[in-house]
C-alpha cells in the first residue's frame, strides 16, 4: 500500500492507495484509492503525534504501518516536511519520496527558478497532464487560489497565485467591523438582499469570475485549453464557473502516485 500525503498550509490530505503492480498512468485518480483523510496542518505537531494519527486512520481499515510499502509527500510547510520524514525514519523501513529537487516528476518545469514551484503545483501538473494531456489549466482552490498551465508537450509553464477564498473571507470579516463570518454557499440572487447574501454573492460569484478571467487571459497566450479544478473548495465554486470543464478532487494525490512510480 502507498500513503500519499499532501500537506498544505491549512489542511493536510492523506490518501491510501493499493499498489497492485500496475501503473497509475491513464487511470482515474480514484482508481485504487482505498481511503482518504483530511486533517488540519499544524507545524508544531510532533512526529509522534502524526504517527498516532496516521496509525489511527489505518486502524479504521484494520491496517497498520506494516502494510505500507511506500510514502510520497508533497508539502508546502518545511517544518511539516521534516516531521513527516521523522515519522518514516522511526516507523517505516524505507525512505520517503518528498517532492522537490532531485525527484523525477516526468514533467519539465519552465520557471525562472524551478525550485520555487510548490510541490502541490508540480503534482497537479503531473496528474492533469496524465488525465487530459495539454494544453491544460489547473485551478486549485486551496489556501491560495492558483491557476497553472501545462503545454501540449507536457511542460509546466507557470501560473497565477491569488489569495485563497478562506483567507480572503477571514480578512474581510477581520477588517470590517460591521461584517461577520457567513456560510459559503450560493445566495438566492446575485444582488444580495441582506448583508449575508451580499457577502455570499461576492464570494461565490466573485471567486468563480476571478478564475474565469484568469483562464481567459492564459488562453490568450496559449490558445484553447482544457480547464480543470481541484482543491478543498473546488466543488463549492466550480458550479458557478463558466470555464471549468472538469473537477478532480483527488488530482494532487493522483500526481503524487505517478511521481512515486517514477522514483521507485
Amino acid at each position: 500500500m502507498l500513503l500519499a500525503v499532501d500537506a498544505g498550509n491549512t489542511q493536510t490530505v492523506v490518501g491510501l492507495y493499493e499498489l497492485d503492480g500496475g501503473t497509475a498512468a491513464g487511470r482515474r485518480p480514484e482508481a485504487g484509492l482505498l481511503d482518504h483523510w483530511r486533517i488540519s496542518t499544524a507545524a508544531d505537531r510532533t512526529g509522534d503525534e502524526y504517527a498516532v494519527m496516521l496509525q489511527g486512520f489505518l486502524a479504521l481499515r484494520r491496517n497498520s504501518f506494516s502494510d505500507i510499502d511506500g510514502i510520497v509527500i508533497s508539502s508546502g510547510v518545511p517544518r511539516v516536511t521534516a516531521t513527516l520524514r521523522q515519522v518514516t525514519d522511526r516507523h517505516l523501513d524505507f525512505e520517503p519520496i518528498v517532492i522537490g529537487p532531485g525527484v523525477r516528476s516526468g514533467i519539465r518545469i519552465d520557471y525562472d527558478n524551478p525550485k520555487e514551484v510548490g510541490a502541490d503545483r508540480i503534482a497537479n501538473a503531473v496528474g492533469a497532464y496524465d488525465l487530459y494531456g495539454g494544453p491544460t489549466i489547473i485551478a486549485d482552490f486551496g489556501t491560495a487560489t492558483t491557476c497553472d498551465a501545462v503545454s501540449d508537450d507536457g511542460v509546466y509553464l507557470g501560473g497565477a497565485i491569488a489569495p485563497g477564498i478562506e483567507i480572503s473571507m477571514d480578512a474581510l470579516v477581520g477588517r470590517a467591523s460591521a461584517l461577520r463570518a457567513v456560510e459559503l454557499k450560493e445566495p438566492r440572487n446575485v444582488l444580495g438582499k441582506s448583508t449575508v447574501e451580499s457577502i455570499q454573492s461576492g464570494a461565490v460569484y466573485g471567486f468563480a469570475a476571478q478564475v474565469d478571467g484568469l483562464c481567459d487571459r492564459i488562453e490568450a497566450e496559449l490558445g484553447t485549453c482544457t480547464v480543470i479544478s481541484t482543491g478543498g473548495l473546488a466543488e463549492t465554486i466550480t458550479p458557478f464557473s463558466k470555464r471549468i470543464q472538469h473537477t478532480e478532487p483527488w488530482l494532487t494525490l493522483h500526481g503524487l502516485r505517478l511521481i512515486y512510480e517514477k522514483n521507485i
